[in-house]
């Protein structure tokens, strides 16, 4: 790569037709798991072919499918130019739900309506300060409003003004790709499945990506400097679930077992929020575990203590592996059901004296099993019919779309076969893996793309709208799957302790390493009624940024 300047390209007025595009893109409804999501691809292919390179090399679309029923799409359009190296630039078009805009619903994608009516309905009542921030917002017509307008339909719309851009150029150096995928919000099917097909996509097409730039939105409270930002990676995330076991009791006899809300909420206090927990990247600090969801398993009423709990918890990490997690999980485990089991036994005794009467036996020391080991308890007790039984039920469990539900019954299933009593733990986890990425700056190919952009923060500077450098995107992000190649050893650790086989990521064949940064639209609130947009940078700077990151990388 040439240490030279990259030329200015600053005339280009992009503004328009990004902003243009946002809003018709939003207007194409495409929540997580609906018809619209299937129906997008679609739509956006049509947009895409009426652009005149597409119209002149229409096999530099590809489209293809990704899951579900009817599919959910991948596309991936392409714009080429001289040598085989390559740029991609990546997102997702799926949303989250429109129900919290309410009575404003039917106005969710139709940004400038919705803008006009939040306006009305926030004048006329009194408001909250992040209300009042919103309404400021609105009304200096900076911001514009729209489910997906800030996550991520407007930086979909910034990549394809780019891909315009770069076939206006007839001696450009490198090609250039578009990659638009559906539910990341869920599950990250989509860029998986594009992961396992790019290789021979790339192949067909005679490029080598060297580089991408993930196209994901920030949020920012204040003038936007926190939210103008390149990160270097992604944030990892894995979601450790407890299944408690304790000892069912009559409540008039609370100490003939013990509870498992004891047992559990001894788990929650060691674990919910403990900063000794987090996680360091660099000069960031990961957010603490916290529990997404606490339940007993019993479904009516019974004058006796439930038997059986689930704890499920959203752990961020920066540079742990996941033995180490795992390890940090199990110890804070045991170390609950400890202390619930001594506080229990010391209550019991304090309740023998106060009655007048010996205490009656002792409880049994609390286990803490991973699921790799519950499961090799039930293939012992049971066989291999009991490995059947369990196989078949996950198998029966596919179509079921939340991952807590699914983990809760298999793992259930699972300690009835291994006939485990209490008091007890269960660990394992109970989402998609998201692996933590991160540029090194010793490595060729990832300064590369580190140098691509230095030259967008000085693009960025001379338009007044400066661009900081950040480690760590902390939004989990498609970013984990996109050019990335887990260790074997961590995935093998992640799969046999992930009760759902669907909830594993499994890359077919070997994936495409490359290096990838976060540059987006900022915005504020997003999957929020207040979801908006800075609309000066999304439509006017960012697409010029991208374009000096582009032109650098590609040697033009």
């Amino acid at each position: 790569m040439t240490d030279a300047p990259t030329p200015t390209d600053e005339s280009w007025n992009p503004e328009r037709r990004v902003r243009d595009l946002s809003v018709e893109m939003v207007g194409w409804r495409s929540e997580t798991g609906t018809q619209g999501e299937a129906e997008f691809t679609g739509r956006l292919e049509a947009l895409m072919r009426e652009i005149p390179y597409f119209r002149d090399h229409p096999d530099h679309i590809a489209v293809f499918d990704s899951h579900g029923v009817p599919p959910r799409r991948n596309l991936v359009a392409l714009v080429k130019g001289r040598g085989r190296r390559a740029l991609a630039l990546a997102g997702h078009f799926d949303t989250a739900a429109i129900d919290n805009y309410r009575e404003l619903a039917h106005l969710a994608c139709e940004p400038e309506a919705l803008r006009q009516a939040l306006i009305a309905d926030l004048s006329s009542r009194a408001r909250t300060e992040q209300e009042e921030r919103a309404l400021a917002d609105l009304v200096s017509g900076d911001f514009l409003p729209g489910r997906a307008m800030l996550d991520m339909k407007s930086g979909i719309a910034a990549g394809i003004a780019l891909l315009e851009r770069h076939a206006e150029r007839e001696s450009r150096e490198g090609s250039l790709l578009l990659i638009a995928t559906p539910d990341e919000e869920r599950n990250s099917r989509g860029m998986r499945a594009l992961r396992d097909a790019l290789p021979a996509l790339a192949a067909r097409w005679d490029v080598a990506i060297a580089g991408a730039v993930n196209l994901d939105a920030t949020s920012d409270q204040g003038d936007g400097s926190e939210g103008r930002a390149a990160y270097a990676g992604t944030i990892g995330k894995l979601l450790p679930f407890a299944f408690v076991v304790g000892e069912p009791a009559h409540a008039a006899y609370p100490f003939d077992g013990v509870s498992t809300h004891l047992l559990a909420s001894a788990i929650l206090a060691r674990v919910e929020t403990n900063t000794a927990l987090c996680d360091r990247g660099g000069t960031e600090v990961s957010p603490p575990p916290i529990c997404l969801e606490g339940r007993d398993l019993r479904g009516g009423y019974e004058v006796t203590t439930p038997e059986r709990a689930f704890l499920a918890f959203n752990w961020l990490y920066h540079s742990w592996r996941p033995a180490e997690l795992m390890e940090r999980f199990r110890a804070e485990v045991e170390a609950g059901l400890r202390a619930a089991v001594s506080r229990f036994e010391a209550e019991a005794e304090r309740y023998a004296e106060l009655a007048g009467r010996r205490r009656q036996g002792r409880m049994r020391e609390p286990r803490v099993l991973a699921f790799a080991d519950l499961r090799a308890m039930a293939a012992e007790a049971g066989g291999e019919a009991a490995l059947a039984r369990l196989d078949a039920f996950a198998a029966d469990l596919l179509s079921l779309d939340n991952p807590l539900e699914k983990t809760r019954r298999l793992v259930e299933a699972c300690v009835e076969e291994a006939r485990l009593g209490g008091p007890a733990a269960v660990i394992g986890f109970s989402s998609l893996h998201y692996p933590h990425t991160h540029l090194d700056p010793t490595a060729e190919a990832d300064r590369a793309l580190l140098d691509a952009v230095e030259a967008a923060r000085e693009t960025a500077g001379r338009l007044g709208a400066p661009l900081a450098a950040r480690d760590t995107f902390l939004g989990i992000s498609d970013m984990s799957f996109l050019g990335h190649a887990p260790d074997a050893s961590e995935s093998d650790l992640v799969a046999h302790n992930t009760p759902a086989p669907d909830l594993v990521d499994r890359p077919a064949g070997t994936p495409l390493r490359f290096p990838v940064v976060n540059i987006g639209p900022w915005g504020r609130d997003y999957h929020q009624r207040l979801e908006r947009v800075h609309a000066p940078y999304a439509f006017r700077d960012l697409p010029l940024i991208l374009d000096a990151l582009t032109r650098r990388f590609l040697g033009a």
